[in-house]
């Protein structure tokens, strides 16, 4: 019989048999510190009680009710849970698996709602792998290329990213500036605002390098959408649930979407995402273009739910706010004694370090290098970036002082082995 194995994009460290909290533990018993959270997923941290209790006691009474077919509690309860934590106007939500499932029934509620064809991202977001969803992704080619043609009808805009412009000697409001003037240019010279049906942005850029937005820019957004009668979309897949000390990463800019996606930390583990709208866009959808066999799974809801309870009872979103705070102060210090670090990126707990090398190019193989001797040390972190020249720290909304100082004690010791 043939033998089967896992595709992996690169070698894993561990292979973990079980989770507590921050902590991972592979078959030997050796404990690590999780500064990954399944790339954000796990919120309330691994296999929290509340969490597990509510999946179990689902699992025993209703596992799937497909809810074009049937409804049930779970979905209902989340659902109206949602009401009290999104947008007031966004009051209508469409259920998926995961934040590409989101990205293309994103894609399709904009078109049909507004008739018109053409999506303009912004430089350095991610939206996912799938098809459509890799055809807004501008985060890095290796999430589109191999697989042309990608869908047409995708337009990009530069976003106001301080680490790339920084070669130009500009600053926020200089970047600022060039993004919005180019984005007029786009709609003058690429994309017609009567051909336009929204702009996709997220508030921080996840794979691009955990890169806030900044105010004046999304109010220029808002501004040009309504001029031009364009949804503005914004994907909380990754920012949202606390993940930026705020429960939704656009409550720092004061932003407004249309349509909302979130996915990721909803449900602590649990595949389920979607999309929100208010209820006179989601009725511009074409009866049965949305749907999936998957979305609102009973056990992910009882998930979801436990999850928003638990970061609402143990203050979470707060518990954010200072943890990265205290994680942010902490990298720069450390950051301070290496001149391969440039600068420290992020909000709440979605925090960066990015490192460059001696001509002041991005450093993808100095990343690399401190994520495997960071995992050596016993500390578990991801890369990102558009070079792959950050190295991202994203723990559980659950993680403590102690547990931040811990982290930044092995980062300091992955540096001074590294680099001295």
């Amino acid at each position: 019989m043939a033998q089967l194995s896992p595709q992996l994009k690169q070698a894993t460290p561990v292979v973990a048999t079980h989770g507590e909290g921050v902590y991972l533990y592979d078959d030997a018993g050796t404990q690590y510190l999780d500064f990954t959270a399944g790339i954000g997923v796990t919120s309330t941290g691994h296999c929290h009680p509340k969490v597990v209790a509510a999946a179990q006691e689902q699992v025993g009474s209703l596992i799937h009710g497909q809810y074009t077919t049937i409804m049930h509690k779970p979905l209902q309860q989340l659902t109206a849970k949602l009401g009290q934590v999104l947008p007031t106007e966004l009051d209508s939500v469409f259920f998926a698996n995961s934040g590409s499932e989101a990205a293309e029934a994103t894609l399709r509620l904009v078109r049909q709602a507004t008739g018109r064809p053409n999506i303009v991202v912004f430089q350095g977001g991610f939206h996912g792998r799938t098809v459509a969803a890799a055809s807004l992704t501008t985060s890095g080619t290796k999430f589109r290329a191999g697989f042309s043609p990608l869908m047409g009808g995708v337009v990009v805009s530069p976003f106001p990213n301080p680490s790339h412009y920084r070669a130009y000697g500009w600053d926020v409001d200089q970047a600022t500036d060039f993004a919005l003037r180019e984005l007029d240019l786009v709609l003058q010279t690429q994309s017609n605002p009567a051909d336009t049906a929204a702009f996709l942005v997220e508030p921080v850029l996840g794979e691009g390098g955990y890169i806030p937005g900044n105010e004046r820019f999304f109010a220029g957004l808002r501004e040009r959408a309504e001029q031009h009668g364009i949804l503005l979309v914004v994907d909380e897949v990754q920012t949202g649930f606390g993940r930026t000390g705020k429960f939704w990463g656009q409550e720092h800019f004061g932003l407004k979407p249309d349509v909302q996606m979130f996915a990721k930390g909803i449900a602590s583990g649990f595949p389920i995402s979607g999309i929100a709208a208010s209820q006179e866009v989601m009725a511009k959808a074409w009866p049965g273009s949305q749907g999936g066999t998957y979305g609102a799974n009973a056990v992910a809801c009882a998930a979801a739910l436990a999850t928003i309870d638990v970061i609402e009872d143990e203050g979470l979103v707060a518990n954010s706010a200072a943890r990265g705070e205290q994680l942010k102060t902490g990298l720069q210090k450390i950051g301070q004694k290496h001149n391969q670090v440039v600068d420290v990126h992020g909000l709440g707990l979605m925090v960066s370090v990015e490192f460059a090398d001696s001509a002041g190019n991005p450093d993808g193989a100095a990343a690399a290098a401190a994520h495997k001797k960071a995992a050596e040390n016993g500390l578990l972190l991801l890369t990102n970036g558009m070079y792959g020249q950050n190295v991202r720290f994203i723990p559980a909304l659950v993680v403590t002082e102690a547990q931040v100082d811990d982290a930044l004690a092995l980062w300091e010791k992955t540096l001074d082995d590294m680099l001295g």
